[in-house]
């Protein structure tokens, strides 16, 4: 399951991560965001042990949204060393996702 990531564990799970880690900016009122949603989840299952994955409810947590430019959900960023090396906004195909952290692992 997707990890559920606060600007009070931002830092800690994303920053300091020492595995790939993927965030996705959503908010519970966003239709796009829902469709999303479940490929999150599921790529969270294949991933465990290998990624961190994590989503971020922009509503409740604006700090690190408004610091790395989220302007529309969903936004799906994926992290390496602290660093923001992929960034995927609006709804993609799971391959997109997969493939961004394949090209880390």
């Amino acid at each position: 399951m997707a990890l559920a990531i606060t600007d009070a564990t931002f830092e800690e799970v994303v920053l300091k991560s020492d595995k790939p880690v993927v965030v996705d900016f959503w908010a519970a009122w966003c239709g796009p965001c829902r469709m999303v949603g479940p490929v999150i989840e599921e790529i969270a299952s294949e991933y465990e042990g290998k990624a961190v994955v994590g989503k971020v409810d922009v509503d409740a947590n604006q700090e690190f949204a408004a610091k790395f430019g989220i302007r529309n959900i969903p936004t799906v960023l994926v992290f390496q060393n602290g660093e923001v090396v992929g960034r995927q906004v609006g709804v993609a195909p799971k391959k997109t996702y997969t493939d961004a952290i394949d090209a880390l692992l």
